[in-house]
């Protein structure tokens, strides 16, 4: 039996549509979650590690650079500079020590009458004292203490109700002729050199000191006799 020719497909009819893959199962879909969840945040080639990589950090060496140094260096020459002048400068302008003088006038015996004068106690630290029979020469005239406690170098206070020095800091005592006799002070007080000046007042000199323990109240400069 002979073969029937073929009809040619009429011309409108659309081609066949294409074929859609098959919607995956519940089960793939799950595995492929799980497995992109585990790849989250890794590197899975070169490019993807090279974008990940942090850029490097600023050099953070704990040495100083070099404008470092170079600022160190001129401010320890600034310094020492600074110290070089300020040595020049006290030695071209030294300082003045407005002392007062070592020896002066006090005026003529006359001015003076019998016991202990503290005109000159603040001004030049000593005691003018005026004696009818002095302790050591036996004569009367006069003698100068340093109002300076032999203790600590405090000043005691004259007492005249009680006729002796006082110190004020320890408690020590001394007689008007010097001579300790209470308290801590190991010795009795200095007298200072006491002589005639050319024009007959009385002139003292604390540059010399004489101390009773040590026998140089005898000395004739030790006590001006009148």
């Amino acid at each position: 039996m002979a073969d029937e020719p073929k009809t040619p497909p009429p011309a409108d009819t659309p081609p066949a549509a294409e074929a859609k893959p098959a919607a995956p199962k519940p089960a793939a879909a799950a595995a492929a979650a799980a497995n992109d969840a585990k790849l989250k945040g890794r590197t899975t080639s070169p490019a993807a590690r090279s974008a990940g990589k942090k850029a490097p950090e600023a050099d953070m060496s704990p040495l100083m650079g070099r404008r470092g140094w170079m600022g160190l260096a001129w401010g320890a020459f600034t310094a020492a500079s600074a110290g070089c002048l300020a040595a020049t400068g006290r030695f071209m302008f030294p300082n003045v020590l407005n002392e007062p003088p070592q020896q002066f006038t006090i005026g003529f015996p006359e001015d003076y009458g019998n016991g202990v004068d503290e005109r000159f106690k603040d001004t030049r630290g000593v005691w003018i004292v005026r004696t009818e029979n002095d302790y050591t020469h036996e004569a009367s005239g006069f003698y100068a203490l340093f109002s300076i406690c032999t203790h600590l170098g405090c000043t005691p206070n004259w007492l005249s109700a009680e006729n002796k020095f006082k110190c004020p800091c320890h408690g020590s005592g001394f007689r008007p002729t010097g001579i300790h006799f209470e308290g801590p002070a190991p010795r009795p007080l200095e007298r200072t050199r006491i002589v005639r000046a050319e024009d007959g007042q009385i002139l003292i000199d604390k540059s010399r000191k004489f101390q009773e323990e040590l026998g140089q109240w005898t000395d004739q400069e030790s006590f001006l006799e009148i």
